[in-house]
This record gives structure tokens, sequence and C-alpha cells, in this order.
């Protein structure tokens, strides 16, 4: 396979890659911090912190399936008959778009709840509990469409 058409399976790893990163770190390091702190100070934190997130992730978010979609397009367009290359970029781009599922199903309403305050002080640990293990569903996503990915460059 020559290095062009290595690009677009290469860019959807990189970025997947970048963004499994990202969010494991997210896991990592700052949702166990958030889950420490008082709802007062959560909520003193979030108007500052919320948006700079925010813009930090939602170019990531949207690079990455778009990196994988169009690699997966590549594979099948240009790929020749259907094999394992093209069948490991077309997981690797369902479970990326899997991610903007997500998001659009759980993380824009609990965002938003968090930044207009609205989760009272008694509830916020339930509330933060249920945002990580949605967030934990959303990295096991991204870490496996990335090794999809990279199989689909290496196959």
């Amino acid at each position: 396979m020559s290095l062009l058409s290595q690009t677009l399976p290469l860019l959807a790893a990189l970025s997947l890659g970048l963004l499994a990163g990202a969010l494991l770190a997210e896991d990592q390091l700052l949702v166990p911090y958030w889950r420490t702190l008082p709802a007062d100070t959560f909520y003193a934190l979030h108007p500052t912190f919320g948006p700079l997130l925010f813009r930090f992730y939602a170019p990531l978010t949207a690079a990455a399936p778009t990196a994988a979609v169009l690699a997966m397009l590549q594979a099948l367009v240009f790929g020749g008959p259907f094999g394992l290359r093209t069948a490991l970029a077309v997981a690797a781009a369902l479970l990326a778009l899997s991610l903007l599922a997500i998001y659009a199903v759980f993380f824009r309403a609990a965002n938003d709840a968090f930044a207009r305050h609205a989760v009272p002080a008694a509830d916020l640990p339930e509330a933060l509990s249920r945002w990580a293990a949605w967030h934990r569903a959303r990295v096991y996503v991204v870490i496996l469409a990335f090794a999809l990915s990279l199989g689909a460059l290496a196959a």
C-alpha cells in the first residue's frame, strides 16, 4: 500500500489515539478530583474549567470520528475487495461515530445541567458518579476504536 493511501488511516489512528489518551487522562485525573469536591467548590470552578475543557475536547471529539469515517470511505471505495482492512476501518469508524451519539444522548444535557447549577448539592455525588460511568464507557469505546484503526493501518 502506498504512502498516500495510508494517509487517512494514519490520521484516523493518530486522532483516535490522541482522543483516547486525552479521555483516559480525564478519567484518571480530573474525574476523581471533581468527585472529591464539595458542591460549592465544584460549581465555583465549573464556569472557568467547563468552557476550557469543551474547547479542548470538542475539536478532538470532532476530528477523530471525521478521520475514521474518511479512512473507512477510502477503504470501501478504493480498498478493493472487502477484507480485513476494510472491516477494521468500518468497525473503527462506527465506534468513533458512537462517541458523538454518546455525547448527544448523555453528555450534552449533563454538562449543561452542571453549567446551570441545576443539580442540587445533595444530588451532585450521584450525578458525578453517573457522569463518570458514562465517561468510562466512552474511554473504552475510543480505546477499542483506536486499536481497530491500528489494525486497519497494519492489515
